[in-house]
């Protein structure tokens, strides 16, 4: 039995040290090149925005306002939207949930409630998409305005 366990230790030894990590060879180019996974002549999703930004101008305090974002998939495979991060609570997000079909468009309609808003606002939605690049930033934009401030 005692020759069985140094066995077991020196093979356990032995693949312990055998298994050198060597670290500083190792690079995060795929992770943080996203384009080094593609070749130059592949084909792939790729999302077109027809205006990223979008001014309300001057709204009263309390109004609930829309925007409906035009979004394209101009590349030559199907186009996920997994999500679509508002910067802020007020403002809301929806977005197409089936893949968008080569040169399908669709929209992401936005809405903002500016209750317990003052002043100038810049609101961001996030798109994560499986395109490259895989985020795209929406951005909304207001003045609101008390309605006893203008009178």
């Amino acid at each position: 039995k005692m020759k069985k366990n140094l066995f077991l230790i020196f093979i356990l030894t032995f693949c312990i040290l055998s298994c050198k990590n060597d670290r500083s060879k190792i690079t995060t180019d795929l992770v943080t090149n996203h384009l080094s996974a593609f070749s130059e002549n592949s084909s792939r999703p790729k999302l077109f925005v027809k205006q990223e930004k979008f001014s309300f101008g001057n709204v009263y305090a309390g109004e609930i306002v829309e925007h409906s974002f035009l979004v394209k998939n101009i590349g030559d495979k199907d186009l996920l939207i997994g999500d679509a991060k508002a910067s802020c609570g007020c403002t809301v997000p929806k977005w197409p949930k089936k893949p968008l079909l080569p040169n399908e468009e669709a929209y992401i309609e936005v809405v903002f409630n500016t209750s317990g808003r003052s002043g100038k606002q810049n609101k961001t939605i996030t798109l994560l998409t499986n395109a490259v690049p895989n985020t795209t930033v929406l951005q909304i934009q207001g003045n609101i305005i008390n309605k006893k401030d203008s009178l």
